[in-house]
């Protein structure tokens, strides 16, 4: 269950990839322990917010029971991360944005509450073994317009833009399962 004392937050689940490691089938379809990865990151996340956005650029029926709303990137041809993030930012109805990958099916809610927990005016990025891990961060939604003007510069890196923002590090452990990308088919026996 969320924290009342937390402001509210809306969540962007990534899904819009290419899958160019898995063959080129949609991640966040594909089934891990019996489900669809997608499934995990819902149920992780469901209590935490009235506004769950999944960005996906296809097989939109599919994730439509697994979201409150669809986005996709205004981009034709799998732009990458930054265009799901720059869509999620633009259609958050709260004032910080929760992004986690479609491909991570064990983020647990210790994750997701700590990430909350450093809500303020800067990024609150996940950072393991001394690397970011822009892919799990909190987002307040004023960086909005420096991420439009970074994307229109030629900026197509989410970390980049973010670390300008002195970004505040939820540091892990370098073996933390929880942060697993199931990007690849072996990973997902």
């Amino acid at each position: 269950m969320p924290d009342d004392a937390l402001p509210p937050c809306s969540v962007l689940l990534l899904a819009g990839g290419r899958g160019q490691r898995m063959g080129g089938r949609d991640k966040g379809l594909l089934e891990w322990r019996g489900r669809p990865l997608i499934a995990w990151l819902h149920d992780q996340v469901r209590p935490e917010t009235d506004d769950l956005i999944i960005s996906c650029n296809r097989n939109a029926e599919r994730y439509a029971p697994y979201a409150d709303r669809l986005i996709q990137d205004d981009e034709p041809d799998f732009p990458g991360p930054m265009a799901g993030i720059r869509a999620g930012l633009a259609a958050a109805r709260h004032p910080y944005l929760l992004v986690l990958p479609c491909d991570a099916p064990q983020v647990d809610a210790y994750l997701l509450q700590a990430l909350r927990e450093r809500s303020g005016p800067r990024p609150a990025i996940v950072r393991q073994n001394g690397f970011w891990q822009p892919m799990f961060c909190l987002l307040p939604v004023t960086i909005r317009d420096a991420m439009e003007e970074a994307w229109r510069a030629g900026e197509r890196s989410p970390q980049r833009v973010l670390r300008a923002y002195d970004p505040i590090a939820l540091d892990v452990a370098e073996d933390d399962p929880r942060l697993a990308n199931f990007n690849t088919p072996d990973l997902l026996v």
